[in-house]
């Protein structure tokens, strides 16, 4: 399935027509995490966010009320744009939908993090593939023992995704994804996944397990889904998000995020 702008992603996602990750979609264009909460708790997420660059680089945040990215997607819907969203009640993910309308209401506050995927083109052009994107499945994402700078009500374990990548390509890999800080810039680990608090590399928190091939290394990128731990550990009253994977499509061009 081939899309000849985000806008037409979009539009698909709406429809019901596209419902699967968007990893590898949309080649070009900003992907974003998701994260809606009341108003009342907004200014304390911004300061987590801004405490936690590097697993929460704000790429948009919509006005109290308004469900359109006005400096991201100006045409975009939040509420039906995304192919699957997760919804979060005092910490316990109680419903996963494709539509949020009828949750909306006129003091939600949305915030657009930005999202390894986009780095994952760069990485690709430099001969590095993406072994999720060659298995058809999600990216693997965990929960570490790395704790988030806490912010007012919100504290929480780091998540991660990560990418098997060869010995020889790692340094090259550092280099390419450093060029976007904007969207989890370089590795927060690389090697033993024991040391940053993951017991089992087979069984990821979040998305799917991928094949580690001989000669291959686990890195791990910050990850947008940080949020989500978050919510379950601090237990806001609500907290819609995107489920894991399955992100927002902006109209912002990924070169105008490279700082070099």
């Amino acid at each position: 399935m081939q899309f000849t702008s985000p806008e037409e992603l979009r539009s698909a996602i709406r429809k019901g027509e596209f419902q699967a990750p968007t990893s590898g979609f949309a080649p070009g264009f900003i992907q974003t995490n998701l994260a809606i909460l009341p108003k009342d708790m907004a200014f304390e997420f911004l300061l987590f966010c801004q405490r936690n660059p590097k697993s929460c680089p704000v790429i948009d945040v919509t006005e109290p009320g308004s469900f359109v990215p006005a400096l991201s997607a100006p045409t975009a819907d939040l509420r039906t744009d995304i192919p699957k969203y997760r919804v979060y009640r005092d910490g316990i993910l109680v419903e996963e939908t494709a539509d949020i309308r009828s949750l909306w209401t006129d003091d939600m506050v949305a915030f657009l993090l930005g999202c390894s995927f986009t780095f994952e083109e760069a990485l690709t052009q430099n001969g590095i593939p993406m072994r999720h994107q060659q298995q058809g499945c999600n990216v693997p994402m965990y929960k570490t023992s790395i704790p988030a700078v806490p912010a007012g009500r919100f504290q929480g374990p780091t998540v991660v995704s990560m990418r098997p990548i060869k010995e020889q390509d790692i340094v090259r890999a550092v280099q390419v994804t450093s060029r976007f800080p904007n969207v989890h810039g370089a590795p927060v680990h690389i090697g033993n996944p024991e040391s940053i608090g993951i017991q089992d590399i087979t069984k990821p928190d979040f998305g799917d397990a991928v094949e580690i091939k001989p000669g291959e290394v686990p890195v791990f990128w910050a990850c947008g889904v940080t949020p989500q731990a978050v919510a379950m550990e601090s237990k806001p009253s609500l907290m819609i998000t995107h489920a894991p994977g399955h992100m927002f499509i902006t109209d912002l061009k990924s070169e105008d995020f490279s700082v070099f």
